[in-house]
C-alpha cells in the first residue's frame, strides 16, 4: 500500500470507555500478535474499547498488517497513518488527539509489555488520573540503561519532591480529559512518558505507580541511544520543571553561582593577604543575582499561565 494513502476516517462508532493507543515503527515481525493479544485481552473486561494504532511510516510491510487486522475486526481496530516517521512522541500525540474514550492506555508495540497489565492498573483509575507501570528489579535490561534510568528518577523526584519510581516507562494509563491538557507539551521524538509523568506531577494531579514485570523486547532494537540521546532526557526534565516551577532549577544555579563566587573572593584575599574581590568573583555575584531575579520573573509568569489553563478548562 502506498505510505501516503491517508487512512480511512474512524467515523460512526459509539463512544468507548477505554482507548488504546499503540504507536507502531517497523514492527513487522511481532505486531501482528501483539494485536491480536491485545484484542483477546481486552474482551475479556467488562467494558468498551478500541484500539487506535498510530502507524510512524513504516517501510517494512507493518502497514500492510495493520490493514489487514483492522479490515477483519474494523469495530475494535482504527488505523491511522504518518506518510513518514515523525516519532514516538508524535505518535502517542496523534493517537491521544483521535480517541473518544474516557481512559487512554498507552504501551509498546514491540512485545515488552503484556495486556494483562491493564487489569493491574485499571481498579485504580477511580482515584488516579494517571497510572503507570513501574518495571521491577527483575527487569533485565542493559545495565548502562538501567544505570541511567536511576539517575532520571532520583532527578526528578528531588525536582518534583515526588518519588519516581520509572520515569521512562511507556505502559501507563491516562484519564483522556487531563492528558488532553498537556498532549501539546509532548516532544515529538521521545520522551512523551517522561513529560507526562512531570506535567501530571507538577500540574497536581493524582499519579500511582503500579510493578509490572517486563518482557525481553522482541521487535526491533530500542531507537534511543544513551550516548546520544541522554542529554536531551535532561533537557526534558529541566524544561517541563521551568514550565510549573521555575525557581525549583534557577534557585539552585543561583546558589551554586554565589558559592563559587565566595570561594573566588576568599582564596584571592588569602592569596593577597587583603580584602580583593577579583573580577571572576564580582562576575559571578552578579550571575547568581540575575539568575535567581529570572527565576522570580519566571516564576510569576508560570503562575498566571498556570492559572489561565485552569480557568479555561
Amino acid at each position: 500500500m502506498d505510505c501516503a494513502e491517508p487512512c480511512k476516517p474512524m467515523e460512526n462508532r459509539n463512544i468507548p470507555q477505554l482507548s488504546v493507543v499503540l504507536p507502531v515503527y517497523q514492527e513487522y515481525d511481532v505486531i501482528r500478535r501483539v494485536i491480536m493479544q491485545l484484542v483477546k485481552t481486552l474482551e475479556q473486561a467488562e467494558l468498551s474499547f478500541e484500539i487506535i494504532v498510530v502507524d510512524d511510516g513504516s517501510t517494512d510491510g507493518t502497514r500492510e498488517i495493520l490493514h489487514d487486522l483492522a479490515s477483519s475486526n474494523p469495530k475494535h481496530i482504527h488505523i491511522i497513518c504518518h506518510p513518514y516517521n515523525k516519532g514516538n512522541g508524535a505518535a502517542i500525540k496523534t493517537g491521544i488527539n483521535a480517541v473518544r474514550g474516557e481512559m487512554i492506555f498507552c504501551m509498546d508495540a514491540d512485545g515488552q509489555h503484556d495486556p494483562q497489565n491493564i487489569f493491574h492498573m485499571l481498579p485504580y483509575m477511580s482515584e488516579y488520573d494517571l497510572i503507570v507501570g513501574a518495571r521491577t528489579m527483575n527487569y533485565q535490561g542493559k545495565w548502562y540503561r538501567n544505570l541511567a534510568n536511576k539517575f532520571y528518577n532520583s532527578l526528578s523526584s528531588w525536582l518534583t519532591k515526588f518519588p519516581i519510581k520509572d520515569l521512562t516507562s511507556g505502559c501507563r494509563l491516562f484519564r483522556a480529559s487531563i492528558v488532553k491538557q498537556y498532549v501539546h507539551l509532548f516532544p515529538a521524538r521521545f520522551s512523551y512518558p517522561t513529560t507526562s509523568t512531570l506535567a501530571f506531577i507538577k500540574g497536581g494531579h493524582n499519579v500511582k505507580y503500579v510493578p509490572i514485570e517486563v518482557h525481553q523486547r522482541k521487535g526491533n532494537r530500542s531507537k534511543i541511544k544513551p550516548l546520544r540521546d541522554g542529554w536531551r532526557f535532561l533537557i526534558i526534565i529541566l524544561k517541563i520543571i521551568v514550565i510549573f516551577e521555575p525557581l525549583r532549577v534557577f534557585l539552585p544555579a543561583a546558589f551554586v553561582l554565589f558559592l563559587l563566587g565566595c570561594f573566588s573572593s576568599t582564596y584571592s584575599m588569602l592569596h593577597l593577604g587583603r580584602l580583593h574581590i577579583p573580577n571572576s568573583g564580582v562576575l559571578l555575584f552578579i550571575s547568581s543575582v540575575l539568575i535567581f531575579l529570572l527565576g522570580l520573573i519566571s516564576e510569576q509568569i508560570a503562575a498566571l499561565h498556570i492559572s489561565q489553563s485552569k480557568g479555561n478548562t
